[in-house]
């Protein structure tokens, strides 16, 4: 449903441009939301094309059988299984190659595979993908097969090396692929040309699960499973495919969601792993009531963590531990390093901040952004340049120095430009000018000699250019429309924060509406807290349940707007739940705000 502009305000948070505020669906009716719990659900769901009362079991997920090359890749594995052949998993170094990579160790060794191994290369001493320098590294060790996750497709090189030292490879990925697809025995990517698969928004550990499905199924028709060795269940495995495509930021499709709700029952249920239970639990949230923002915002960043500062082999033994006090000692140990990548991304924040004002010259940044400074950290750059990409809405690029005298870049986008496809524009127009690049729509990755930062940076933004406009587009929130009073309680937050999974692509419910102010103050790190009452519609159908007398609200980083946060005001905000002491009660979530008077 397209989305009806209300009006156009300046995002308080920030420097850039401004927010407006539409709301979901257009015509009469649109924005009057079901008073009832249930009711409300349902129409949130529809209203993002989903089907109501949709079950989300594993019955409804697309059949394996439509991934192209997933039989080959069967073949080969249960090949290695059954010889007992030495498998090496070769990961990402973020929390999808994570999440993935102790997947495929979990799926396979349940499987009865006697020697499988993993690798995750550093992203300081290789960078991304299987080059031929890990495939040096990897043969030290003797594999008779290299499975990727997560990366290879674009791995033309390392996968001939492979090739050339008699090793075979398999390539699990879901990136773009690039002009020349590598010559591996067997390639499973919902997005290589020719690939049929329904959804195209699997995360990489969402494809290593389909494959460990295919290789079960063929290992069952060889009659591999009996007494001794009893066949696994795969779905014990969910919790794991439920972190990484919601950390991964993938499309949550439909069947993305049941992979994530799947998984999410388990964790609520306490029958996932030590290590992402710990994560959770380190993170200062309740397993039993886990959300697909838990893992997104306070379990996958903390995986994160270890592939940005250090190497994310500590992340896959968090997740492939079964002793509960291993996992949590390791899980604290990457909270650590969570809290110091805060402290190296706030000054590198600043720093940009700097740098994109001194590019604009009064007149805004250019359309394509390119930022560099010395001593950035290479692991930090992905997130500086998705913080500059949200207060300026252009497709951003930091770099950090990747030694022998290249630069190495995160890019992030806009909604509505391929980043990846930029680049290659770029790429196509300036030959010469990118050592490598590769990625998708909203995040890619590129190397390139230091002293063609700044052609790039010129060619990086005319491409931009060519694409936007010169014009930013402003930051757009989109409301489901105005929450009933009478929803502002612990049910309803319950039920939007649990019932289903949200996400990109499925964005969690956001509403509006006008409330008067009872008391207002900021607190911590400039976040303003507002205790509000909800301003009663004229006319307004009597409530199925009580209206409560006010409510609290917080908004993160919205202390500017203090002076406009009296008497009536406009909001937007997710209804969310608030645990203090042990005990929870409803709250709003601000993310706009503006006077009503």
């Amino acid at each position: 449903m397209r989305a009806e502009p209300l009006e156009t305000s300046i995002d308080p948070r920030s420097k850039g441009p401004g927010v407006r505020l539409s709301r979901r669906g257009a015509g009469p009716g649109a924005g009057e939301l079901p008073a009832r719990p249930a009711e409300l659900l349902d129409h949130l769901v529809r209203a993002r094309g989903g089907r109501a009362g949709c079950g989300l079991s594993l019955a409804e997920m697309h059949p394996a059988e439509a991934l192209a090359g997933i039989d080959r890749a069967a073949d080969l594995l249960a090949h290695q299984v059954r010889r007992g052949g030495h498998i090496l998993v070769i990961g990402d170094y973020d929390a999808d190659g994570a999440t993935g990579s102790a997947l495929a160790v979990r799926g396979l060794r349940a499987m009865g595979a006697a020697r499988v191994s993993s690798l995750i290369p550093s992203r300081f001493a290789f960078g991304y993908g299987l080059s031929p320098a890990v495939v040096e590294v990897a043969l030290a060790s003797a594999p008779d097969l290299i499975l990727t996750v997560d990366n290879g497709i674009a791995s033309v090189a390392g996968v001939a090396r492979a090739v050339e030292a008699g090793v075979q490879v398999v390539i699990t990925d879901h990136h773009l692929a690039g002009p020349e697809l590598p010559r591996a025995a067997a390639i499973v990517n919902p997005n290589q040309p020719g690939c049929g698969f329904p959804s195209k928004h699997l995360a990489g550990v969402g494809v290593v699960f389909y494959v460990l499905a295919a290789l079960r199924g063929r290992l069952r028709d060889l009659r591999w499973f009996g007494p001794g060795r009893s066949e696994p269940n795969l779905a014990a495995f969910l919790d794991l495919v439920a972190l990484g495509t919601v950390a991964d930021v993938v499309t949550l499709d439909e069947n993305n969601r049941i992979l994530v709700e799947q998984g999410l029952r388990r964790i609520r249920a306490g029958r996932c792993c030590p290590g992402v239970q710990a994560l959770i639990s380190v993170a200062g949230k309740d397993p039993r009531r886990a959300s697909a923002r838990d893992l997104g915002f306070a379990a996958g960043p903390r995986l994160n963590a270890a592939g940005r500062l250090e190497d994310m082999s500590l992340g896959v033994e968090c997740l492939l531990s079964d002793d509960p006090d291993v996992a949590l000692d390791l899980a604290r140990r990457l909270d650590g390093l969570n809290r110091e990548r805060r402290g190296i991304e706030g000054g590198m924040l600043e720093e940009a901040l700097a740098l994109v004002e001194a590019q604009g010259g009064g007149n805004g940044p250019p359309a394509g952004i390119c930022l560099f400074a010395e001593g950035w950290h290479q692991g930090v750059t992905g997130i500086v340049a998705a913080r500059i990409r949200e207060r300026c809405q252009r497709p951003t690029i930091a770099f950090a120095e990747a030694g022998d005298g290249r630069l190495r870049g995160s890019a992030r986008s806009v909604e509505g430009t391929n980043i990846r496809d930029l680049i290659d524009a770029v790429d196509k127009a300036n030959p010469g000018l990118i050592e490598r690049f590769g990625g998708h729509a909203m995040a890619a990755g590129l190397t390139l000699p230091s002293d063609h930062l700044q052609a790039f940076s010129a060619a990086f933004a005319a491409a931009a250019r060519a694409e936007l406009g010169d014009r930013p587009p402003a930051r757009e929130l989109v409301s489901d429309g105005e929450l009933a009073p009478s929803c502002f309680n612990l049910e309803t937050a319950e039920l939007l924060r649990t019932a289903i999974p949200w996400g990109k692509g499925f964005p969690e419910p956001l509403f509006d509406g006008t409330f008067d102010v009872l008391d207002r103050r900021v607190v911590g790190e400039g976040h303003l807290r507002l205790r509000l009452r909800p301003t009663l519609l004229a006319g307004a159908a009597p409530a199925p349940m009580p209206v409560i007398e006010s409510i609290e609200a917080i908004g993160f980083g919205l202390s500017g707007a203090l002076e406009q946060a009296g008497g009536r005001v406009h909001l937007a905000y997710r209804l969310d739940v608030n645990e203090y002491r042990g005990l929870r009660s409803p709250q709003l979530m601000l993310e706009y705000l503006t006077s009503a008077t």
